[in-house]
């Protein structure tokens, strides 16, 4: 004897509401994984900037309206935040390689996404110059994920 499934209007749209609930899940975290290998790659690039005396590599990293966060320091802002930073950081201070940590990266990555670390920065010989935290709110772009607001805080106090 065959079974029919009888189902009310609401058991439909309830079924299909938790169908399309289930969709946008695995849009969103395919999107979120995207997102986490592009800012991996990026995160990888950063240092090079520096180890290089290429500030082409920093800058790529970077919206062109972002902003800048550092420690002591007014924001920089806007398309010559990421100039200022990388002479800041490799003329004044000396820097020549780092490193990020990151422990986190959440979001809905539609359109925006938050990674939470921690960095070390390098001087010449490899010694350690400083460490601290950092978060980074990044903004998807055509020309993929970019960092759109960096803040960071140093935990040795100022320098």
């Amino acid at each position: 004897m065959k079974k029919k499934l009888i189902m009310t209007s609401g058991q439909c749209l309830l079924m299909s509401f938790l169908f399309l609930k289930s969709m946008a899940q695995q849009t969103a975290n395919k999107n979120l994984q995207e997102a986490k290998k592009q800012i991996e790659a990026s995160n990888e690039l950063y240092f090079q900037a520096f180890a290089k005396n290429d500030s082409a590599l920093l800058i790529d990293r970077y919206t062109k309206d972002c902003w800048i966060m550092i420690p002591n320091m007014p924001t920089l802002c806007g398309i010559e935040a990421p100039h200022q930073i990388f002479n800041i950081a490799y003329n004044k201070f000396g820097l020549r390689n780092g490193k990020f940590i990151t422990i986190d990266v959440f979001g809905d990555a539609a359109e925006y996404v938050t990674e939470v670390g921690f960095w070390e920065t390098y001087g010449a010989n490899n010694q350690l110059f400083d460490n601290g935290k950092f978060q980074v709110l990044w903004k998807k772009t055509p020309a993929g994920w970019k960092m759109f607001r960096e803040s960071f805080s140093s935990d040795r106090g100022k320098n």
